[in-house]
């Protein structure tokens, strides 16, 4: 029965233990901030997740913020670009809280409409004025190194963040182009000046092949040339030769020109019988008239004298 009185003021103090923790301390998450106030007066800013320490409402009253990065999008709007052609361009930004003081000072209850409403003013502001820098063809173009829009959605950032940090409190850490269009009145000739630049795209690649082309069969034709002129050169210096072993060989038939008709017929009889061959010629038939002896060889040179004999009867 003790044990039980007992419990009762233990269990007491407990729940007024942890409703004077909730009283005096708070938690702050990883992805919110907070801002403190006394009397209704700006007291400190808490960036770091952790418990902190409160006096009881109404002396103190902490606001909770979202600190993660969020996304705004600016609608479509038609602006016009520095050579006058005009464009419908969708801007998307991405901030998050850098100054919860500033922040909750000039969005009371972080109204996300006067937000969204700051924010639209600031990238319609800087679209605008940033847009008119630009022509038509750096923006939207067939080739792709005169297009700027990463320069165009810097330049964008540049503009914007450091006036959303000093009057609002906002760290502005990205801008991009969502979406690009044109006017239904320009979409036509827009195609049309598409076109009529993929056609000078295609006749000047035409052209360079045509002229690399000339330049293959030109060089192709040069080594050809020299290729024939090395090969006539050779086949001269080979004949050249082969005519001065010949003049060698026909001096020597020169001195002994029945020598010379003799083994030319020779040859000829050879080629002719090299197969089994039947002929049916006559007698006197060069080459075959060697083979009933008139064809002899008489050679030019002078036949030895024949010994003659003595008185004795013995030669000399």
């Amino acid at each position: 029965m003790k044990e039980k009185n007992l419990l009762i003021p233990v269990a007491g103090a407990l729940l007024a233990l942890i409703f004077l923790l909730i009283l005096f301390l708070f938690q702050v998450r990883q992805t919110d901030v907070a801002v403190v106030t006394t009397f209704g007066k700006f007291s400190r800013s808490i960036m770091e997740p952790g418990l902190n320490f409160r006096w009881p409402w109404p002396v103190q009253r902490v606001y909770k913020l979202d600190n993660r990065l969020r996304n705004f999008e600016r609608k479509f709007e038609q602006t016009q670009t520095i050579d006058g052609q005009p464009l419908l361009v969708t801007v998307f930004v991405g901030w998050k809280i850098k100054d919860p003081k500033k922040f909750l000072e000039r969005f009371p209850g972080a109204d996300s409409k006067k937000i969204d409403d700051t924010l639209e003013s600031l990238v319609r502001d800087a679209k605008n004025s940033m847009i008119g820098k630009y022509k038509f063809s750096e923006l939207i173009s067939t080739n792709r190194a005169e297009v700027k829009l990463p320069e165009y959605e810097q330049r964008m950032l540049d503009a914007i963040a450091p006036k959303a940090e000093d009057n609002y409190g906002m760290a502005v850490e990205l801008v991009g182009i969502n979406r690009i269009g044109l006017p239904q009145s320009v979409t036509e000739k827009v195609f049309t000046r598409m076109q009529s630049e993929r056609g000078r795209l295609i006749r000047e690649y035409k052209s360079q092949g045509e002229a690399e082309a000339k330049r293959i069969v030109a060089e192709a034709n040069t080594k050809k040339e020299q290729v024939l002129a090395k090969a006539n050169e050779k086949k001269t210096e080979i004949l050249g030769g082969a005519e001065a072993e010949a003049a060698k060989y026909y001096a020597i038939f020169e001195q002994e020109p029945e020598l010379a008709t003799f083994l030319f017929d020779m040859r000829a009889f050879k080629s002719a019988t090299e197969k089994r061959t039947t002929f049916i010629l006559d007698q006197q038939t060069p080459p075959f008239n060697r083979l009933s002896g008139d064809g002899a060889i008489k050679s030019s040179l002078p036949t030895p004298a024949k010994p003659e004999k003595s008185a004795g009867g013995e030669s000399e």
